[in-house]
């Protein structure tokens, strides 16, 4: 019980600090104090705080644990103070606290609960920075320093169900070149005209490959800009994809798909936002089927996409509710979410302490 009082005290103090991205370095200061006093040794890298358990050991394989402590920027529709700790009707109301304060004190907690135990698995807790803008700072600064990772939990939103999938994201730039010429007589080259059967071919195109978990690939284009006024054929239509990638293919490979299939000159803004995933029948996976736990594929992007090697999103209050205003978690979310982490790790515990030490053991 202490665990969880301290888990909803943190993360009323956290809600009050404001953590907009790039700008967390107060509630770094808090996580950071806060394990200390727990005599945990931390690391920290601008604004991602780490910690390993007492007991690591570098031949062993390593579980990360893993949430944000960003937030986005309230939005105008806040009837209540975005930077207050409000709790009313078993709810705690504040910036940040479903997306993802009740995920990381949760995870926080169990970490502690592990702390000084002896495991056949090291576990590594990690308060990143910078999700919400997917920044160069944050996770993936972190993950630099970690050393090798097996699998990781990301603490996200998920009403403490698994999601085992997620999609990527990429943005494309798309130019299509034409020819100037004056627009009453017969003369250029219509780049909007040309480009009309490639917008289109994004608009219909469906790959052959599916996820079973996240469906298709899907392609938008959201943004069209062409011409300088109205009696000059454009020689240049320019337009924006966007593109949710699944656990099917990379980043990278559906974009030279993509590439070699349009007659127009393809440039991607990034291709590491890539889709995750871990296997379906993955010791995780498995103990937390055995707890009741249901999987699904999420749409949504998270710090998976940064991570070069499987992980599960798992964790308390509900993905509906992030970036809403008044955010809200019901405080009997996080406690049932430190039991479930809890319960869940033991679980995966007891079953890898009979496999041999090593990563041979991991099931990846």
């Amino acid at each position: 019980m202490e665990l969880k009082e301290q888990a909803i005290s943190l993360l009323k103090q956290l809600i009050e600090i404001p953590s907009l991205s790039r700008e967390e370095d107060k509630t770094a200061d808090l996580i950071e104090s806060r394990l200390k006093s727990h005599g945990v040794d931390t690391k920290r890298l601008q604004n991602n705080i780490w910690a390993k358990n007492k007991h690591f050991d570098a031949s062993k394989p390593t579980l990360l644990l893993n949430s944000h402590h960003d937030t986005v920027k309230p939005n105008a529709g806040y009837t209540k103070d975005p930077f207050k700790a409000i709790v009313e009707d078993g709810k705690l109301y504040g910036l940040g606290s479903n997306d993802a304060g009740g995920c990381l004190v949760s995870l926080l907690a169990t970490f502690l609960h592990f702390y000084e135990e002896e495991l056949p698995y090291n576990i590594i807790l990690l308060a990143s920075a910078e999700e919400e803008i997917s920044g160069k700072n944050g996770v993936a600064l972190a993950l630099l320093e970690l050393g090798e990772i097996d699998f990781a939990i990301v603490g996200e939103p998920t009403l403490m169900q698994m999601a085992v999938a997620e999609k990527g994201l990429m943005v494309l730039d798309c130019s299509v070149k034409g020819k100037a010429g004056h627009a009453a007589r017969n003369e250029g080259e219509n780049a909007i005209y040309k480009a009309l059967p490639i917008i289109d071919w994004f608009r219909t195109y469906r790959f052959e490959q599916e996820s079973e978990w996240l469906g298709p690939i899907k392609m938008s284009v959201t943004q069209v800009n062409s011409g300088t006024q109205h009696n000059v054929v454009p020689d240049l239509c320019q337009f924006v994809v966007d593109v949710r990638t699944t656990d099917v293919m990379s980043n990278q490979e559906v974009l030279e798909f993509i590439q070699q299939s349009v007659d127009c000159e393809v440039v991607a803004r990034s291709t590491r936002l890539n889709p995750s995933s871990i296997p379906a029948d993955h010791p995780i996976v498995k103990a937390g089927e055995s707890l009741g736990m249901t999987k699904y594929g999420s749409p949504t992007l998270s710090d998976q996409a940064l991570m070069p090697f499987p992980s599960l999103k798992l964790g308390p209050g509900d993905s509906a509710r992030s970036h809403t205003a008044d955010e809200y978690i019901y405080l009997k979310e996080i406690e049932e979410g430190i039991e479930l982490y809890i319960e869940l790790i033991t679980k995966f515990m007891n079953v890898t302490a009979s496999l041999p030490v090593g990563r041979q053991g991991c099931g990846t």
